[in-house]
């Protein structure tokens, strides 16, 4: 049995990914289209990293969710876990869902079909959902599982493409929604199970060797050498692999290559926060990655007005300048983590009803 280590970074890499998103999310609504400028260096890079966050989020989730599956299977018993996983996914599309609902309409009888849209915790759920079904035809070899994984978030990436533009008209919507951004989803499954794919790839190379004695050394060099290759080297690698394959696929991936590269920013920051790791344990940091389902649900329901209507958005959208745009950034930031720590119990609540209807079924069979 592998010896199996808890990987603190990585509610270090939530709590970056949460609060990225928060004040996204918050700068994005509510700063003033006039100040929105690509060809401003402060508003470049600040896009730019804002960029990253989604892509961690998938990643890191498929890592973690993972991880836990492969632990405890080398523990004996995984059963627990695969229902766990899948109440998980299921309870991620649930939320998902009812954070657009607007209960106000609804009692009015206006039904909007914006209720629909796909977002990222729906696309996270049904990701995991679709690990739990991987994990269990390969979990008795884990190296065809590592190459299962490795293959599903490339060929999700190359493909890109081919379904970019896709739209699905004659599809119900409900389906069409994970598929295609033509009828306003945000996230659709594809190429973001690609994400999350890697990140369940890299849990098993974790869980395989991160008892031996110099992986740690070696994980982190690696991540700073991945990532940079990907953020500087893949469009030219993929353009390569045209030159020597003839196949357009390469070309046009590598024209549009920002999966390969936002993968390569994820490694990056994986190696900058396990290289400090030590200093993160017990942190303030480690608790806020802890709690990113309650902020996500806290912080939907202030800026966008889920249930009521009401949020930020409906009396403040693109209106701020840029210093007040900062300042209340930082403002609902502290705002929305006190109500996580003080007031929410998201996680704990939902899943200890979801146990109890379970349990309740169980008895009645």
């Amino acid at each position: 049995m592998a010896k199996t280590t808890r990987l603190y970074f990585i509610d270090a890499v939530r709590a970056f990914a949460i609060l990225m998103m928060l004040q996204g999310h918050f700068i994005h609504t509510l700063l003033a289209t006039k100040f929105i400028d690509k060809a401003n260096t402060f508003y470049a890079i600040w896009s730019y990293f804002r960029g990253i966050t989604a892509p961690t989020f998938f990643t890191i989730s498929g890592l973690v969710f993972t991880y836990l599956l492969l632990r405890a299977y080398a523990k004996g018993d995984d059963s627990l876990r695969i229902r766990k996983g899948l109440f998980r996914g299921l309870l991620l599309l649930a939320i998902g869902y009812s954070l657009r609902v607007n209960v106000f309409n609804w009692l009015c009888g206006y039904f909007n079909p914006y209720v629909l849209v796909v977002d990222v915790l729906q696309c996270i759920g049904l990701s995991l959902i679709f690990l739990v079904g991987l994990y269990v035809v390969f979990k008795k070899n884990s190296y065809v599982f590592s190459a299962v994984l490795l293959i599903l978030g490339c060929a999700c990436f190359l493909t890109e493409p081919l379904y970019r533009n896709l739209t699905l008209e004659y599809t119900p919507k409900f389906i069409a929604n994970y598929l295609t951004t033509s009828n306003g989803s945000v996230f659709t499954i594809l190429p973001w199970f690609g994400y999350t794919a890697f990140g369940a790839f890299l849990s098993t190379i974790f869980f395989r060797h991160m008892h031996r004695r110099y992986f740690k050394f070696s994980a982190i060099t690696s991540f700073f050498i991945s990532g940079f290759f990907l953020v500087y080297f893949s469009s030219i690698s993929l353009m390569k692999l045209n030159q020597i394959t003839d196949f357009d696929l390469f070309k046009l991936s590598a024209n549009y290559n920002y999966l390969f590269t936002r993968l390569g920013n994820v490694l990056i920051i994986f190696g900058i926060f396990y290289t400090f790791e030590r200093f993160l344990k017990q942190s303030i940091v480690s608790k806020i990655g802890e709690k990113t389902l309650s902020i996500y649900v806290i912080h939907f329901i202030l800026l966008y007005g889920s249930f009521t209507g009401y949020g930020l958005k409906q009396f403040l959208s693109k209106s701020l300048d840029p210093s007040t745009a900062i300042f209340g950034a930082i403002f609902f930031v502290i705002i929305v983590c006190f109500i996580s720590f003080h007031y929410a119990k998201t996680n704990t609540f939902l899943y200890n009803l979801l146990r109890k209807m379970t349990d309740k079924f169980k008895n009645k069979q």
